[in-house]
């Protein structure tokens, strides 16, 4: 289906994520830091990226950002992970350049409606 980057540094969240993400058929590429993140996202030309917005070496936020100001990688839709969700943090993640936003701990289901509606959405153009 499609190749999702996921940036998340717990090692049970990218565990639990990339084995549902690849039951339903997508591939995932894994970064464990906001700077692997970005090479990724330049280097693999992921189809969506799964942002922990916590994430070390160079958080979500600035990834996010940097991501969405670079031609080569700002039609690429981001999920940001967070771990609260509340109107000032939904408001500063889609701020950051994030186009979704996901609080932690993770609903899947929920999370899979967020990845297949942005992908959908940019399919459309």
């Amino acid at each position: 289906m499609a190749r999702v980057l996921l940036a998340e540094d717990n090692e049970q969240i990218c565990e639990f994520l990339s084995k549902r993400l690849d039951r339903r058929g997508h591939e995932v590429v894994l970064a464990h830091d906001g700077e692997a993140a970005l090479h990724s996202a330049r280097a693999g030309a992921p189809d969506a990226v799964i942002l922990d917005m916590s994430a070390p070496v160079i958080d979500g936020w600035t990834v996010a950002g940097i991501l969405k100001r670079d031609p080569q990688t700002r039609q690429i839709p981001i999920i940001a992970l967070t771990l609260e969700s509340d109107a000032a943090e939904d408001e500063k993640a889609l701020q950051a350049g994030a186009d979704a936003f996901h609080p932690k701990p993770i609903d899947t289901t929920r999370l899979f409606e967020q990845i297949e509606s942005l992908l959908a959405a940019r399919a459309a153009g």
